[in-house]
């Protein structure tokens, strides 16, 4: 089996690309076959370097790696120029001098009368001695393919059937452009066959364009692979998936955080089912189950909540040396990290990025989960109803006092027990317990009235504090300190 993927580099990896993307790779890798890359980059105007090697990145990251290529369309010209001649030669193909002019005119006549526009075959049957004559004066031509009169078109699609379209529905399309690029259709077939591709699989949107591509097989005498046309990936409102639902790419999800393969996960279950009922799957898995047969016609809708469900699941599985590392550009962002960290540094970061990874979807609300650390503001946490709310418990304020009279005559909280000790202190000298206690304990350490649990959280806090000022990271304000400052000012408000 050799299958191909083949971007054009003309803007980032939509993830509807990456899908069939990552279906080629599967078969590949589940067959042990060949997963070949091929960039289509004979749109000048629109194709760039760095389009190209974004997709490539987006690969790579996804773990989707080729075993040929990456190939160039923009490198092969000569190829497709020589099996251009060759049509030329044995009559299958011609030049066509009609202008963009006749070309519309011919359109706008069509669409008057009802009828699907195609090309009239008005150059169809010029004299080889017009064509010389024509061409020695210099007129831009293309080369256009000589449609067999008569008959169906047919092929087998895998996911589709049997499908067929008449012949005389086609007319005769361009092969190569009057600068010498060759045209989609062309490009695709020749490549395809010269690089033995068994299978092609793509979306449904390049359907129409597989019957002029069998036509083209026919023609150079190369064998036909098969088809298969998967559905399109859909928004939720069931339209083509656009940056009007959001992210699109695989680059915006990568930035908000989503790890590979929690990506590579949830865009193989659009459209098609692993069997059985367990859906969260490594790509190696997913490669020995994955069968064409198995791909469903109907299109699917991307649902980031459940990407997200997945992602959450990658992230529990990720490992703490491996999520600090993933983390660490999104918690630089917030100016929490403001270089790189030392080995103190990591190993910080190792223990305190499992309390946040629990309770988030995404990378991106590590920061968030994690401010209380690392950015602490008594007079800001006091603005918040809800801090004022728990303070106007009955006897929060003494938990508070009581809490900073055992901070100061204690050893920095580092440990869980060390926390829970200091918190039956506080129990009892002030006699309260359960919310009453520790409600009151997390706004004035946290300056939040939620989070992670305290156990956790304080320990973390007075961790951080002891870091030593090399280490990579916004400095941690300690308990001791952050009680006192909340004393403070609650005694100027």
């Amino acid at each position: 089996m050799r299958v191909r993927f083949a971007p054009s580099p003309t803007g980032h990896l939509h993830v509807g690309n990456a899908r069939t993307a990552l279906f080629n790779w599967l078969l590949a890798r589940g067959s042990g076959g060949t997963f070949i890359l091929r960039i289509e980059d004979t749109d000048r105007e629109r194709s760039t370097s760095a389009s190209e090697q974004a997709i490539l990145e987006d690969l790579e990251w996804l773990g989707l790696g080729w075993d040929e290529g990456p190939f160039r369309q923009s490198e092969r010209l000569d190829i497709y120029r020589a099996q251009a001649d060759r049509l030329l030669a044995e009559g299958r193909a011609y030049y066509c001098f009609c202008t963009e002019a006749q070309l519309k005119a011919e359109r706008e006549a069509a669409l008057a009368a009802g009828e699907a526009p195609k090309y009239s075959g008005r150059c169809r049957d010029l004299s080889r001695s017009e064509v010389a004559a024509r061409r020695s004066r210099g007129e831009p031509a293309v080369v256009r393919f000589r449609v067999p009169e008569g008959g169906d078109v047919a092929f087998l699609d895998k996911v589709r059937g049997e499908v067929s379209f008449p012949r005389a529905a086609i007319g005769d399309f361009v092969l190569l452009r009057p600068d010498g690029n060759p045209a989609y259709n062309f490009a695709v077939v020749v490549d395809d066959a010269l690089m033995r591709v068994t299978q092609v699989v793509r979306g449904e949107d390049h359907i129409s364009n597989t019957p002029r591509q069998v036509l083209l097989y026919e023609a150079l005498g190369f064998r036909p692979p098969e088809f298969a046309h998967v559905a399109l990936v859909l928004g939720p409102d069931h339209t083509p998936l656009s940056k009007r639902h959001g992210a699109t790419s695989v680059a915006e999800f990568r930035a908000r955080g989503y790890l590979p393969e929690a990506l590579v996960n949830y865009l193989a279950l659009i459209g098609w089912s692993p069997g059985g009922d367990q859906e969260v799957l490594p790509i190696e898995e997913l490669a020995r189950r994955f069968r064409l047969e198995d791909v469903g016609r109907s299109a699917g809708v991307f649902d980031e909540e459940k990407l997200a469900w997945v992602n959450r699941h990658y992230m529990r599985l990720a490992g703490a040396p491996r999520l600090a590392k993933l983390a660490a550009p999104f918690l630089r962002a917030e100016g929490m990290v403001v270089r790189e960290p030392d080995a103190s540094g990591w190993a910080y970061l190792e223990k305190v990025v499992g309390m946040a990874s629990d309770s988030v979807d995404r990378l991106a609300d590590i920061p968030r989960r994690l401010r209380f650390l690392f950015s602490y503001d008594a007079a800001r946490a006091l603005s918040d109803p809800e801090v004022q709310a728990v303070l106007n418990e009955d006897g929060a304020r003494e938990v508070v006092a009581g809490l900073a009279r055992e901070l100061a005559a204690s050893e920095r909280l580092t440990s869980r027990e060390a926390f829970r000790a200091a918190a039956d202190r506080v129990k009892r000298e002030t006699g309260r317990k359960a919310k009453a206690l520790f409600h009151p304990i997390r706004v004035a350490l946290t300056g939040e009235a939620g989070g992670p649990e305290l156990d956790h959280a304080v320990p973390a806090i007075d961790l951080g504090a002891q870091l030593p000022a090399g280490s990579g990271l916004s400095p941690v304000v300690g308990c001791r300190e952050r009680v006192q400052l909340f004393l403070e000012a609650l005694d100027r408000a």
